[in-house]
């Protein structure tokens, strides 16, 4: 089997990524590309009471259970199938269930801090950032915390400003110089996705 081309698309919670995703995968092949999110992969907090689990820092690279991702991205570029964790915001752990994800083509790996760790760099063929502004970031992290994550407008705010903020500063905004290709206004640049496109076609066709 070919090795996959693997792309990793990193950038500020509510840059843009997830958009970047889609509009690559409707450029190549929707079968011919798998998905995964760096969100799956926080650790399980079983041992923990809720209100414990509350106070996590979603934002911190110690949140994360890099070991776990980097042997299952390594098993998929290796052709195998694997069990990825799903993570519940809710509750604020992991979900007993599993999801059976295959490898194909084109791996595109998301995440907010993909490109801090050296170990999934290594891993990676093409390093994407996507560079939004902080007003925006934040609308877009107030909207779908509200929709998807059964979050208040307080806790949203307190939390952007007590570690989602000094996290991308730390973490996140310097991450940045690890990045092939930096992609602005939140991930709706028609241009860097062709190129990008173009740059994983010719991986595939060489």
């Amino acid at each position: 089997m070919k090795k996959p081309v693997v792309i990793g698309i990193a950038g500020g919670s509510g840059s843009g990524k997830s958009t970047v995703t889609k509009e690559l995968i409707k450029l190549i092949d929707k079968d011919s590309v798998t998905v995964i999110e760096q969100d799956s992969y926080y650790k399980d907090q079983s041992d923990k009471p809720f209100e414990e689990r509350i106070k996590t820092n979603y934002d911190h690279p110690f949140a994360f259970d890099n070991d776990l991702l980097i042997s299952q991205l390594k098993d998929l570029i290796d052709g195998k199938t694997i069990e990825k964790p799903i993570y519940d915001f809710e509750v604020h752990n992991r979900k007993k269930e599993r999801e059976n994800v295959s490898p194909s083509d084109v791996i595109i790996l998301e995440g907010i801090l993909i490109l801090t760790e050296e170990k999934i760099r290594e891993l990676l063929d093409i390093k994407v950032f996507v560079d939004t502004d902080s007003d925006v970031r934040i609308i877009r992290r107030i909207l779908r915390d509200l929709k998807e994550r059964g979050r208040t407008l307080d806790s949203v705010i307190l939390q952007y400003m007590s570690s989602v903020r000094p996290a991308h500063l730390q973490f996140v905004e310097p991450s940045k110089r690890y990045a092939d290709i930096i992609i602005p206004e939140g991930g709706y640049n028609k241009v860097a996705i062709d190129l990008i496109n173009t740059k994983i076609q010719q991986v595939l066709n060489s």
